[in-house]
C-alpha cells in the first residue's frame, strides 16, 4: 500500500526525487532524465513565453464580497459598503489615476498598486457548488479544463517545474479542489507540506551531499561528452555549495513557521513549492467575509477585508524579500460576487452578474477593468472596451463573456500566443488595456 507520505513525496519530488536533485544542483529536471542530450544540445535560450510566472490562485467557493470594496464600486452612492472606520472610502493612486476603494486597499505598497488590477466581470452563477464550472469559465475551456491547468500548461516547460499539474494548499471545501485533464488534484495543506519536509531525516537534511553526488554521476558526460555550448549551459546553472547550504536552511526555516493551515501558513507553504519549483499554480483561499447572508452590521465582512488585504501585502513583501516580485503573479477568482444594493447592511446575497477579480504582477498595467451599473433590482457587470478597460455601452466584451475574457488575459499576460489563447478559451477577447 502506498501511504500519504509516500504520495505526497512523489508529488512534491518526483519519481526518484528527481525534483530534489534539481533544487541540489539548479539543474532543471529535464536534463537530469536526459543529461546526454542536453550536454550535446543545450535548449535555446527563452521558452516562448516572455514573461513566465508562477501564479499563486486564491479561490473560493463562498462568494466572497471582495467586489464590495473595490475601485469601481463608489461613484454610485446607492451602492452599500460597510460603515466601519476601518472601511472608510479612501483615495489611491494606480498608475496615476485615482480611485475610491475601502480604506485596507489604500495600504498597499504604491509599488505593489501599480501592478494591481480589479477586474468586473460576470461570472453568470448564483451556486455554490459551481466554483469547479467558473474555474473552466462556465464550459467554454478546451477539453473543459480549468483556468489554474490551462495556466499550468503553458508555463511547465518555461519554468522546469518538476510537474504540470496546479497544486492546492487551502482548498476548504470539496468545490475548491482544482482537477488537471479530468482528475481531481491532492490537496497540500500547508502542515502536511511541513511535515512531509521537515522530518529530521527529511528530504531537506542533506541536500549539500545530493548535489555533489548527483554532479559526480554527471562528470564523465560533462567532460568527455558535452560540447562547448553545453558546457556553458550547465555551468551558468550550477548551484554551488554555499548556495545550496542558503536554500536548505531558507527552506527548513520557512516551514518551520508553519503552526497551522491558515492564510498565513498557505502563503509559506506557497512559497517554499515555487522555490523548489514543484508546480506552476499554487491555490490559496484567503478569505474576504464569507457566505454573509446574515452579517450584521457587515462585521465579517469588514473584519475579513481587512485581515485580508493584509496578507496579500505580506505576500508581496515576501516576493520582494526572496527576489520573486518579478516572477509570481497573484490572481484571484472566485464562485460569484454579492449583491450591492442599499439594503445590503446587514448581510449579502449571491450575485451572479458581478464577480471582482484581483490580479497583482509585472505582467499587468494596474488600474480598473470594467465597472458595475444597475441589472434587474441590484448591480452587475457592465460591457468592457477591451483597448481601454474602461465600460462603454459598445464594448466588445459583453458581461457574459467577462469571464472568458478574463481567462483570456491571464494566458496573454504570461506570453502565450494569439491563436493558442483562441484555441484554448472559445468566448472573450484579451482585455489589452490590463497588460503592461
Amino acid at each position: 500500500m502506498i501511504t500519504r507520505r509516500q504520495a505526497l513525496m512523489s508529488t512534491l519530488l518526483g519519481a526518484g526525487g528527481i525534483g530534489l536533485r534539481a533544487l541540489a544542483t539548479g539543474l532543471p529536471a529535464s536534463v537530469l532524465l536526459n543529461p546526454r542530450r542536453a550536454l550535446a544540445s543545450p535548449p535555446p535560450a527563452g521558452c516562448g513565453a516572455t514573461q513566465p510566472q508562477y501564479i499563486i490562485l486564491n479561490t473560493s467557493g463562498n462568494g466572497d464580497p471582495i467586489n464590495a470594496s473595490v475601485p469601481g464600486t463608489y461613484s454610485d452612492p446607492n451602492i452599500a459598503h460597510s460603515l466601519d472606520p476601518t472601511m472608510v472610502p479612501t483615495p489611491l493612486t494606480i498608475q496615476g489615476q485615482t480611485y475610491t476603494a475601502a480604506a485596507p486597499w489604500a495600504t498597499l505598497p504604491q509599488a505593489v498598486l501599480d501592478r494591481t488590477c480589479f477586474w468586473h466581470v460576470m461570472t453568470d452563477t448564483p451556486v455554490h457548488p459551481k466554483q469547479p464550472d467558473v474555474l473552466k469559465l462556465m464550459e467554454t475551456t478546451a477539453s473543459d479544463e480549468m483556468l489554474p491547468s490551462l495556466l499550468a500548461q503553458q508555463l511547465a516547460s518555461c519554468l522546469g517545474t518538476i510537474q504540470i499539474e496546479p497544486i492546492s494548499v487551502g482548498a476548504s471545501s470539496p468545490s475548491e479542489g482544482l482537477t488537471y485533464q479530468g482528475r481531481a488534484l491532492p490537496i497540500i495543506p500547508a502542515l502536511a507540506l511541513k511535515a512531509t519536509l521537515t522530518t529530521p531525516a527529511g528530504p531537506l537534511a542533506n541536500l549539500q551531499s545530493l548535489r555533489d553526488a548527483t554532479l559526480n554521476q554527471l562528470y564523465d558526460l560533462y567532460q568527455n561528452s558535452a560540447t562547448a555550448a553545453g558546457r556553458t549551459y550547465i555551468d551558468s546553472l550550477v548551484t554551488s555549495q554555499q548556495q545550496v547550504r542558503n536554500i536548505q536552511q531558507g527552506l527548513l526555516s520557512q516551514l518551520a513557521s508553519i503552526k497551522d493551515n491558515t492564510p498565513a501558513s498557505q502563503i509559506l507553504a506557497a512559497l517554499t513549492l515555487i522555490q523548489m519549483k514543484v508546480s506552476p499554480v499554487i491555490a490559496i483561499h484567503i478569505p474576504f467575509g464569507g457566505d454573509n447572508h446574515r452579517d450584521i452590521g457587515l462585521q465579517a465582512e469588514t473584519t475579513q477585508t481587512v485581515a485580508g488585504v493584509a496578507t496579500i501585502a505580506s505576500l508581496m513583501s515576501q516576493l520582494a524579500t526572496a527576489g520573486l516580485a518579478d516572477q509570481v503573479t497573484f490572481m484571484s477568482l472566485n464562485v460569484f460576487g454579492r449583491t450591492l444594493g442599499p439594503t445590503n447592511t446587514d448581510g449579502r446575497q449571491h450575485n451572479p452578474n458581478h464577480q471582482v477579480s484581483v490580479t497583482i504582477g509585472k505582467p499587468f498595467r494596474g488600474g480598473v477593468i470594467g465597472g458595475v451599473g444597475p441589472v434587474g433590482t441590484d448591480y452587475g457587470a457592465m460591457p468592457i472596451d477591451s483597448k481601454t478597460g474602461l465600460v462603454s455601452t459598445t464594448g466588445d466584451v459583453s458581461p457574459a463573456s467577462s469571464l472568458g475574457s478574463f481567462g483570456q488575459t491571464m494566458l496573454a499576460a504570461v506570453g502565450v500566443d494569439a491563436a493558442t489563447i483562441a484555441s484554448l478559451i472559445s468566448v472573450g477577447t484579451p482585455i489589452t488595456a490590463a497588460l503592461a
